[in-house]
């Protein structure tokens, strides 16, 4: 039965199956055993929780484990992992080939039940492999085959329960997503003697069940129906929803499919175009940096930055104002309705050298030819008026990469994504994930002709070779989630600080006396009639939300991160996603099960 139960578990980890609330309260009580009873050993250099995940390249390696599915699934949500199986190379004589398949990998994590700790072999693999890369050891089952290590320096993180349910408990453990607080409590030889064992904080995200943060699943079975509708309706083929609450993910579900024809199911790995929330989860990260080294001044005129602004009219306005879309730009160019037929090729070539899209080549700088000095020459009429504008984030990634000497992309990956252990996150994904993981928007019939699978759907930003200020960023739920839960933690995650915490309070709070605007990010508007972005969304909520139907919404009052994502714009743009108001109405689902806490 226990087995069981740990196996539904470890399934809902990854669907968000709706169990009853009395099931994960029974499941609860085992996965909470199994976290304090794990014992973390040799972490004589604090090797974990593992820090600097930019500077890790991690291989997993079975070694007769047989939950390593479920493992590997849960180190993959912490960063970016490659999976070994020994029993890929049963037919070597030793492990020899597969140690030397594991050459480009500086840290290793070896999973190995408590019987193959008795085999000779395994215990001189991993020894070896101990002397050129980091080894992280996670043994399952007997705790006397703790002696098979005496020798062996590497950290070890020991549980005596060999089930699905342990294999999804001790990735967080190596990754800081649940903390390490138990000792041995008897003496099992020499070296692991009781007493021994290391204490470690919790650093990361934890991936749990509703219950786990004072939250009845129960009550979170509206977020089925409301999806369930959208997909019904066809406001959108598919969707998944993430809920983080107090640093724990509790919810993480996918719905439908990635189109309404392609019968291929929706998975939560699944890498969505973010559109707009390329605002607040690139150029605006990029600018809160600059903004802490003193090199970005809020109050300092553009002109002062791009050079070619100072003898126009955008010349005085402040960042400031760029920021809070008060500067007077208009809202939106519509550059490809200007594409002519000498413009792009089906071809790439050294004049056609920027990828719109599949067979759809523009010619090289258009944008610098074209684009750019239609923004800087655009009317400035509304300055010190609310007016929501893409064009502000052309110019803050102009800024912000004249400032940096880096392109918005590589800066992102550099400072934020990378460290954060954000894999999938990133501009181009096409360049790096293959089609299926990447979920299409539109069928594009009036200006690329074709389906639009990861190249992103905003056309000035397609236009702009798919790296932009305001679009062009794709990532998975899970991604999104952690970059807002390290802003939730006023800048703080894995072990690493970000941003000061006054950076993101100045940011994020309400910076403007004429709209609800942070700088960069979107709020919960004061007046509560227009109830956005949801009913119940408390007066602190920030975050934003983009025009292929995604939303990201942090709410420091309940200690939320709220993750949307889908695909509204396939087969073509429609309405029907905020015309039913399922972004706010599962948001409200969520606000609501949190606020009647069992």
């Amino acid at each position: 039965m226990k087995k069981l139960i740990a196996g539904l578990l470890t399934l809902c980890f990854f669907t968000a199956c709706a169990q009853d609330h009395k099931q994960n309260e029974q499941i609860l009580t085992l996965f909470n055993n199994i976290s304090s009873n794990a014992v973390l050993l040799n972490n004589h250099n604090n090797t974990i929780p593992l820090l600097n995940l930019d500077k890790k390249n991690i291989a997993s390696v079975e070694l007769g484990f047989s939950s390593q599915l479920v493992f590997d699934s849960l180190l993959s949500k912490y960063t970016k992992i490659t999976s070994f199986s020994s029993a890929s190379y049963q037919n070597s004589a030793t492990l020899n080939e597969l140690e030397d398949d594991l050459k480009y990998f500086n840290t290793v994590v070896v999973a190995l039940p408590s019987s193959a700790a008795n085999d000779a072999r395994n215990i001189n693999f991993i020894a070896s492999l101990t002397g050129s890369k980091q080894v992280i050891i996670a043994l399952f089952g007997d705790a006397r085959t703790l002696n098979s290590f005496d020798a062996i320096k590497a950290p070890i993180v020991w549980t005596d329960q060999n089930t699905p349910l342990s294999a999804s408990v001790i990735p967080q453990i190596i990754f800081g997503g649940i903390a390490a607080t138990r000792k041995l409590t008897t003496t099992i030889s020499p070296k692991y003697t009781a007493g021994s064992g290391y204490t470690t904080a919790a650093i990361r995200l934890k991936y749990t069940l509703p219950e786990d943060a004072g939250v009845d699943a129960d009550n979170l079975k509206e977020i089925d129906n409301i999806a369930a509708q959208a997909i019904r309706e066809r406001a959108t083929p598919g969707i998944v929803v993430l809920v983080a609450k107090d640093g724990k993910v509790i919810f993480n579900k996918a719905y439908g499919n990635h189109t309404y024809a392609d019968g291929i199911p929706e998975k939560v790995t699944d890498i969505f175009d973010l559109a707009s929330l390329t605002k607040t989860t690139a150029t605006t990260p990029m600018v809160m940096r600059l903004y802490e080294e003193n090199k970005l001044n809020l109050d300092t005129n553009v002109g002062a930055y791009i050079p070619r602004v100072r003898s126009l009219s955008m010349n005085p306005i402040k960042v400031r104002e760029v920021m809070l879309h008060q500067a007077g730009f208009i809202p939106y160019i519509p550059f490809h309705d200007a594409i002519k037929t000498g413009d792009y090729s089906t071809d790439s070539s050294a004049a056609y050298p920027t990828k719109v899209a599949d067979n759809y080549y523009i010619r090289k700088n258009y944008f610098k030819d074209v684009m750019w000095p239609k923004m800087l020459n655009a009317p400035i009429r509304t300055r010190g008026k609310y007016v929501y504008s893409d064009i502000s984030m052309y110019v803050m990634k102009d800024i912000t990469e004249r400032i940096s000497g880096v392109p918005l992309n590589q800066y992102a990956w550099d400072n934020f994504y990378s460290p954060l252990g954000m894999q999938s996150a990133g501009f181009l994904p096409r360049n790096k994930f293959s089609r299926e993981q990447i979920v299409p928007t539109e069928q594009d019939t009036y200006f690329r002709k074709t389906l639009l699978e990861g190249y992103v759907h905003d056309q000035g930003a397609a236009l702009a070779g798919g790296i932009s200020g305001h679009a062009g960023l794709f990532a998975s739920a899970n991604d999104v989630a952690i970059i807002y839960q390290m802003l939730l933690n006023k800048g703080t995650y894995g072990g690493q600080q970000y941003f000061k915490p006054e950076t993101v309070d100045l940011f994020t709070s309400r910076q403007s006396d004429i709209s609800r605007r942070g700088l960069g990010f979107d709020r919960a508007d004061p007046d509560l009639t227009k109830k956005y972005p949801s009913e119940l969304s408390s007066p602190q909520t920030y975050g934003h939300t983009g025009y292929t139907g995604t939303c990201v919404w942090v709410d420091p009052s309940r200690g939320l991160v709220y993750v949307f994502l889908s695909n509204r714009v396939h087969p073509s743009v429609s309405e029907k996603l905020g015309n039913l108001k399922i972004r706010g109405r599962i948001q409200d689902a969520i606000n609501k099960a949190i606020d009647s806490k069992n």
